[in-house]
């Protein structure tokens, strides 16, 4: 018999090769729509939200920050994707300026501070500018409060320059390597070339739905307070700020693994605040186990608050700073092994904060 043949299963793909450079062409233009809608939302983001501060110029990075109250100084450093308006919404600001001289940081690439390409912004790199921006403010010691990634800033400050750091308030923090999910895939926009395409065309776009559920994710079990609809959330979805928190999360775990060995270093009062239902941060892998470590230290963990403790627990992270200001009961030489820090902790006076 002949062999019956027939090219119909061929023609859809004929067809669709014929049409391709008409789905490029759509495509295309569908990104160039999407960028200039990005970029409207970027200036309008921008008009909306004016610098409420003041700026710095430090090694080539202008850095925004405010300053408000007298007293003590009291340095705010907020977290990955956040500015300062995090710190202005949650009342920490309008509380510790009552007794404080609180100056609250944007960190660089975050809010209005610039984030200069070819340069590195790991903690410690950070916390060197942060260090050239207080002297400039003529600030010789002062009491840094790190949320979040912050933290990670503010620990690297202290043991970089211990002299220049009175006690530490350490909020939700990160400070011990862990195997992340979330790590390789919010770390895209950081990617070169194509972040540069991602983070102007798409990811505004997917961080805009889903926003809702990362607030249940930063804020979880607790509900979302309502002042937080404040959150200038198209400031926090420009190209510009997502290539600086992609490239934060890309560094996150290994910036904590270098330094995962000289906590024991801090010799000054350590104030450790977490929500025990932290969502995106264990606190029993990360806080409790920096407070082992630490024989300076003092813990407070919130029953069923979740990783934005400054806006769902404002009282206990007030009750943190105003504690640390005091002597706390804990004073060991340098080099004590953890084990007799534990017995000494556990042999002498409560402190205010305990687990």
């Amino acid at each position: 018999m002949n062999e019956i043949t027939s090219d119909l299963p061929a023609e859809p793909a004929r067809r669709a090769l014929r049409n391709s450079p008409l789905l490029l062409a759509g495509v295309a233009l569908s990104l160039v729509a999407s960028a200039l809608a990005i970029r409207y939302k970027t200036r309008q983001a921008e008009q909306q939200n004016p610098p409420q501060g003041r700026f710095i110029e430090v090694d080539g990075v202008r850095l925004h920050y405010t300053e408000r109250g007298e007293g003590p100084v009291l340095v705010l450093l907020h977290g990955n994707g956040s500015m300062i308006q995090d710190f202005e919404i949650s009342g920490l600001v309008d509380r510790a300026a009552e007794s404080y001289r609180v100056i609250a940081f944007d960190r660089p690439g975050y809010g209005h501070s610039s984030r200069p390409r070819g340069r590195s912004y790991s903690p410690q790199a950070q916390a060197e500018l942060l260090a050239r921006a207080l002297d400039r403010l003529q600030i010789e010691r002062a009491t840094v409060v790190g949320h979040s990634w912050g933290t990670q800033v503010a620990t690297a400050l202290a043991l970089q320059e211990p002299e220049r750091v009175q006690a530490l308030v350490l909020m939700s923090g990160y400070f011990f390597p862990t195997l992340r999910a979330d790590v390789p895939v919010l770390s895209v926009p950081a990617i070169p070339v194509l972040g540069t395409l991602v983070r102007n065309t798409i990811s505004p776009w997917v961080g805009r739905m889903m926003w809702p559920g990362l607030l249940r994710i930063l804020f979880g079990p607790m509900r979302t307070p309502n002042r937080f609809r404040a959150f200038p959330l198209w400031l926090a979805l420009r190209p510009s700020q997502l290539r600086a928190s992609a490239a934060e999360t890309a560094m996150m775990v290994p910036a904590a693994f270098r330094v995962r060995n000289q906590y024991r270093r801090l010799g000054m009062p350590v104030m450790i605040v977490a929500g025990q239902g932290d969502r995106l941060v264990n606190t029993d892998v990360q806080s409790r186990r920096l407070h082992a470590e630490l024989p300076m230290s003092a813990l407070r963990i919130v029953p069923e608050a979740g990783h934005m403790i400054h806006h769902l627990a404002l009282d206990e992270v007030m009750d943190a700073i105003e504690t640390v200001q005091r002597p706390l009961p804990i004073r060991l030489a340098t080099g004590s092994s953890a084990a007799a820090a534990e017995r000494q902790r556990r042999s002498s006076k409560p402190s205010a904060f305990s687990n």
